[in-house]
């Protein structure tokens, strides 16, 4: 269903963006991880050579042989967001989509030469018209921005790695790369989910539905507030031990955590930006061309110092509190990590508890492969 135009689209109350360019809404975190996966050392290499060998033709075929397309006589109210929000976003080319059957409520949009939206039977489920609309945006954003390419490369190698994994060291580059892809994708994520929340123009539709992708459809339980509250909660709770849990927990994962994500998309519509978007003010795609490298850096340094300085998360605070110099490095480990630091407690107390471990081995699965988060 790769069409050309946007016939038969519905009546809209919703604002159209024409000629948008992903800068856009593309996250800083997103921009700045893309740059530093492509200065990754092997990864041109490798995707060059994965470019020209992916079982694209494969995975099409995978698709149309064993999902349902997503067309005017199959999931017809699919196929009408998915133009609508093609059309929202003047993204020409209206992808490929296919409905898939999989308990797990997810979403991806994957391929080299042409993008295709693949969503799973669990979130078309789980998600009312305008949760679903919001997730079809996200999709269309991740087309309109490229990420399907680099998404197809992950799925590759993750699954490449796990087929060499007995070979012994023939999976450490591999991962290295893994591991770089998932971080760029987790942030590629807050990306997509303003471009859903610029095509549904709906923010509790937006919360709504991440929130029953972290708790199924129990709406009448959970409460937006508290939900936004878990997020931050999760920021500024415990000490540098959990700091660094957090790093563990979400490096296995595909997406961030949707209370975070929930927080950020919010943080987003309240600002400026946002506001400038939906005024008709906001960069076009005739002159990405023209766009400065140097000024994307320079928003996404600023973006991270900003980060760093308003975070609640104990180890944030501790790079602050260096970056603004203050002294005394060992000092602050061990006041952070033993309470007898602040008492004047010896350091090899605070060497102790910080290679206690205390649970912070090998982080539990946490779903964040592709199935929790997903969409």
């Amino acid at each position: 269903m790769t069409e050309s135009s946007h016939e038969n689209v519905p009546s809209r109350q919703r604002k159209r963006f024409a000629g948008i360019s992903s800068r856009a809404y593309e996250h800083p975190a997103d921009r700045s991880a893309l740059v530093a996966l492509r200065k990754l050392s092997g990864f041109d290499t490798v995707f060059k050579a994965l470019s020209g060998l992916l079982p694209e033709r494969s995975l099409r075929l995978l698709f149309l042989s064993d999902s349902v397309r997503v067309s005017d006589a199959q999931f017809a109210h699919l196929n009408t967001m998915l133009r609508d929000a093609c059309y929202i976003l003047d993204l020409e080319k209206v992808p490929s989509m296919y409905v898939t059957q999989d308990p797990r409520p997810n979403a991806m949009c994957i391929g080299l030469d042409e993008p295709i939206i693949v969503v799973t039977t669990g979130l078309v489920e789980l998600l009312d018209e305008e949760e679903m609309r919001a997730v079809v945006g996200h999709e269309v954003g991740h087309a309109l921005s490229g990420h399907s390419v680099y998404r197809t490369i992950l799925l590759f190698l993750t699954n490449l790695a796990l087929k060499i994994a007995w070979i012994p060291l023939g999976n450490v580059a591999i991962m290295a790369i893994v591991t770089a892809l998932r971080e760029w994708f987790r942030k590629s994520e807050l990306s997509a989910d303003r471009a859903g929340l610029l095509v549904g123009q709906d923010l509790q539709a937006s919360m709504r539905g991440l929130m029953k992708i972290a708790g199924g459809n129990h709406l009448h339980e959970m409460n937006v507030d508290a939900f936004l509250e878990q997020a931050e909660e999760y920021e500024a709770g415990g000490d540098l031990r959990d700091s660094v849990l957090k790093i563990l927990n979400v490096l296995p994962r595909s997406h961030p955590f949707t209370t975070v994500r929930a927080a950020e998309l919010k943080k987003w519509a309240a600002s400026r930006d946002y506001q400038r978007i939906m005024d008709g003010h906001y960069p076009r795609r005739t002159e990405d061309k023209d766009a400065s490298v140097s000024d994307s850096f320079r928003e996404s340094a600023s973006h991270y110092a900003d980060t760093v300085r308003t975070s609640k998360d104990p180890l944030m605070k501790l790079v602050g509190d260096i970056a603004g110099g203050a002294g005394d490095l060992g000092g602050k480990l061990r006041d952070k990590f033993t309470a007898a630091g602040a008492a004047g407690g010896s350091g090899s107390g605070g060497t102790k508890s910080s290679g206690n471990g205390d649970g912070s081995g090998p982080a539990p699965e946490t779903g964040g492969g592709g199935g929790q988060g997903g969409s």
